[in-house]
């Protein structure tokens, strides 16, 4: 949720949907979950189709419990099935979720981190809202929403008082990183390592890496494990070396040289 609302004619506009308004409300949620709970009056469905899924079966049930907007990429979904209902008409459900979301990130100035790897996005993010949450309104990712979904309703949650954004990403094959930076663009960047994790769709360890680095390229700092090759080589690959800040527990010279932890 956020208290910066849109009205469906803004919403509109932004997405170039071919639109039928029947009550431009203004939105404050985001839905792409039929089992949600949501405030109708004030929820907006993407109905998202997934190899598991698709959201447009539950438009009618939806309909009939009081959601009056939604977003759909079937043309078969007919206005004057749904007379009391806005309809957003879009080629692609889940870019128009990113495309709205990156349009409301794009309405805030405050520092944004945007947290990576293979293994750990979720605790660190949890220990770095844990230390500043008491100084600074921090805005950070629900549990582990990091996904092509995930990140877009994270970013939603942005509002006038933030003053940190905190924002976990993940990816499963090449291609998804892209999309997922358009709607962080983030300020500030921390890689956690590059494992096995998700190595499916990966011909190797040094694609993936180069893959999950691309989260960065609007970042002023980069933080991330010298001691991890695979991370090291993409991101000197990719960036300059004074946005890199680089700890080790190796290597003296480091940045950051970590000589004892327990």
């Amino acid at each position: 949720m956020t208290s910066l609302t849109y009205t469906i004619r803004e919403i509109a506009v932004l997405l170039k949907a071919k639109a039928t308004i029947v009550n431009d409300q203004p939105i404050s949620w985001l839905l792409t979950d039929s089992r949600s709970s949501f405030f109708p009056e004030e929820s907006l469905l993407f109905a998202l189709k997934t190899s598991r899924n698709d959201g447009h079966r539950y438009i009618v049930d939806l309909y009939k419990r009081g959601i009056r907007h939604f977003v759909v990429s079937d043309p078969a979904v007919k206005a004057a099935d749904l007379p009391e209902a806005s309809i957003l008409l879009v080629p692609d459900t889940l870019l128009a979720l990113q495309q709205l979301a990156a349009a409301h990130r794009r309405r805030f100035d405050c520092p944004v981190w945007a947290i990576t790897g293979s293994n750990g996005k979720t605790i660190v993010k949890e220990w770095l809202w844990q230390l500043l949450r008491t100084d600074v309104e921090v805005v950070r990712s629900p549990r582990s929403y990091n996904s092509q979904i995930g990140v877009p309703l994270s970013v939603w949650q942005l509002d006038a008082g933030t003053a940190l954004g905190l924002f976990e990403a993940g990816i499963s094959q090449p291609g998804e990183m892209e999309a997922i930076q358009k709607v962080i663009q983030p300020t500030m960047g921390l890689l956690t390592n590059i494992g096995a994790a998700h190595q499916e769709n990966f011909t190797s360890l040094a694609g993936k890496a180069a893959e999950k680095v691309k989260l960065f390229k609007t970042c002023s700092t980069i933080v991330y494990c010298q001691d991890h090759d695979e991370a090291h080589q993409a991101l000197t690959a990719a960036y300059p070396a004074d946005v890199l800040v680089g700890w080790s527990l190796k290597n003296p010279q480091a940045p950051l040289n970590v000589s004892k932890h327990e």
